[in-house]
């Protein structure tokens, strides 16, 4: 039967329009995007749909055609992979290369450290200050803020682990938290199970808390096992802990730099001279160095020490050679 000539005619019309529509998908897809400048950065945020992101593209001189990135995406079928975060292009980029990033979450990263040894409080200010995080923390209470992130302690102290963590430019400032309250959690339990027999210490948090006191009182990474080493014989026997550093913490905003008699006999919760035993909670953020120091002490007969002023410390068994040592150096008693 033969065909209408008509017919002929619109069928071969259509095959032509194909080919001419898949000439130009092909140039589309191969061709550099016409970026407005070089290097090239935009946003995708959280539950942004692909069409979104292309109209945004297209409007701002970086796509010429929004469907193209759309059809590509649905072809491939990707068009519900691509990953919220801070993107970077450069000149050159094709519109596979574009389509690529944005599922691989190929995004800007940056990093922040928690300091060894700083305070919840001082985390908090480190995390406002960045200017590459989300402040989604600003304005909750500790209260609202350990809620939001999972955890099921009451005070904030000591609960993230102090380390360099990398993330996406755009990242929220409590996603960070999460990640090192997780960090500070599996290390903290990784060291629980290899500590030694016999510590005075009944849980894992009694281990942090006691880690973060070693943590103030040397910055030396030799030190801290003999420091704790200390705190464990004094734990043993019964006897206070008398460490300045739990005082200070105690003292607040209000410690002025200079610790006194007075404010040794003034009883806080963290006077650890006026207080038998642990204070309730960690004075700061330890280091894995610490917690291992805390957990697997050596085994040594001492129970005092004092800074010998350049960065170590002089160890003493007894009352007496420590009372020379605090005399040679001059420092208050430990």
């Amino acid at each position: 039967m033969r065909k209408h000539p008509i017919a002929a005619l619109l069928v071969a019309l259509l095959l032509v329009a194909a080919a001419a529509l898949a000439a130009i998908a092909w140039s589309w897809h191969r061709a550099p995007l016409p970026l407005p400048r070089s290097p090239y950065d935009f946003e995708v945020h959280p539950g942004a749909s692909l069409s979104h992101v292309a109209r945004s593209l297209h409007d701002d001189g970086a796509l010429p055609h929004a469907a193209a990135l759309v059809l590509l995406a649905r072809i491939r079928h990707a068009d519900r992979a691509i990953k919220a975060g801070s993107y970077e292009i450069e000149r050159g980029i094709t519109l596979s290369g574009l389509l690529a990033k944005l599922t691989e979450g190929d995004v800007l990263q940056t990093s922040m450290t928690i300091v060894e040894g700083s305070t919840f409080a001082q985390l908090r200010e480190a995390l406002g200050r960045n200017p590459d995080l989300a402040h989604t923390a600003a304005g909750l209470s500790d209260a609202e803020l350990l809620s939001r992130i999972g955890a099921t302690e009451t005070d904030p102290e000591g609960l993230f682990f102090p380390d360099t963590y990398f993330m996406a430019i755009g990242s929220s400032d409590l996603a960070l938290l999460k990640r090192a309250y997780r960090a500070l959690h599996d290390r903290l339990a990784a060291a629980w199970t290899r500590r030694e027999a016999g510590l005075p210490l009944a849980t894992p948090y009694q281990a942090l808390v006691l880690a973060s006191i070693v943590e103030k009182e040397t910055g030396r990474r030799a030190d801290r096992p003999l420091v704790a080493s200390v705190f464990i014989n004094r734990l043993k026997r019964g006897m206070r802990l008398q460490t300045d550093p739990t005082v200070i913490y105690g003292m607040g905003p209000g410690f002025d730099g200079n610790l006194t008699k007075r404010d040794l006999e003034t009883d806080t919760p963290y006077n650890t001279y006026m207080r038998d035993g642990l204070p309730p909670t960690p004075i700061a953020l330890p280091s894995q160095a610490s917690i291992d120091a805390v957990v697997d002490p050596p085994d040594t007969p001492y129970l005092y020490f004092v800074a010998r002023g350049d960065g170590t410390s002089e160890f003493s068994a007894d009352l007496p050679a420590h009372n020379r040592a605090v005399s040679k150096y001059q420092k208050t008693p430990h």
